[in-house]
């Protein structure tokens, strides 16, 4: 009897392990959702660029990607001007933008989707652990590859907005305004950083927790029926 409980109290180490492997699963997935929201936001949102000038401004320009608009500070009053077809001739900056963002969105959206059938306490698949282990894994290296477009898209996009500004500085070029990034572009930042966090947790992290708990449960496995042989 004493044997058996010796042998039994290893389960302990397997149970606990098991569960941080759940915890890291809820905190990756909540992770990328907040990262995947955040990415589409930014994408679709008009604040790419804010004018910075003085207290004096009667209003607030801001810049997107899409469209242009301007916000009355006294009445509130906003209007919106969308930019020509898609088609048509954009500034590098744009065209580029677009085209990482909208990349960086579709794999992180698909990361996230593949995610949930990786889940521990999504029922699908629940009897093939090594599959649901390989879905997380994959899943994470997606949205390494999402935050990848997404970290160069809005920092290239921010740096340019600044050497744009000083270039007018040098040239002594007053256009009456000057642009600064605006929350869309921090948005699509802290979304490309969650991916890539949401990458580490679900491949480094999962990855040392499930190595040892996976040594746990073939060393509780194996002392289990040593004990039972024993008892008989």
């Amino acid at each position: 009897d004493v044997l058996y409980l010796h042998y039994l109290a290893i389960d302990y180490p397997q149970s606990l392990f098991l569960k941080m492997i759940v915890v890291l699963q809820f905190m990756a997935f909540c992770l990328a959702l907040v990262s995947t929201v955040f990415l589409i936001v930014a994408t679709w949102t008009d604040c790419w660029m804010v004018n910075a000038d003085d207290d004096w401004e009667v209003s607030q320009k801001c810049r997107g990607l899409w469209w242009e608009c301007v916000t009355n500070t006294q009445d509130g009053i906003r209007t919106c001007d969308q930019y020509e077809t898609i088609l048509a001739e954009h500034p590098l900056k744009i065209v580029l933008t677009r085209a990482l963002m909208i990349t960086a969105d579709i794999l992180a959206s698909f990361a996230l989707i593949i995610l949930v059938l990786g889940l521990d306490f999504i029922k699908l698949l629940k009897e093939e652990p090594n599959i649901k282990l390989r879905i997380c894994y994959f899943a994470g290296f997606i949205f390494g590859l999402g935050g990848i477009p997404g970290m160069i898209g809005s920092v290239w996009y921010a740096v340019d907005v600044y050497v744009e500004r000083a270039t007018f500085v040098l040239k002594n070029v007053y256009l009456g305004m000057h642009y600064e990034f605006g929350w869309s572009c921090w948005l699509a930042m802290a979304g490309s950083t969650g991916c890539f966090l949401s990458s580490i947790v679900l491949t480094c992290c999962l990855y040392i927790f499930r190595g040892e708990s996976i040594y746990q449960y073939g060393r509780t496995a194996a002392g289990k029926k040593y004990a039972m042989d024993s008892r008989v």
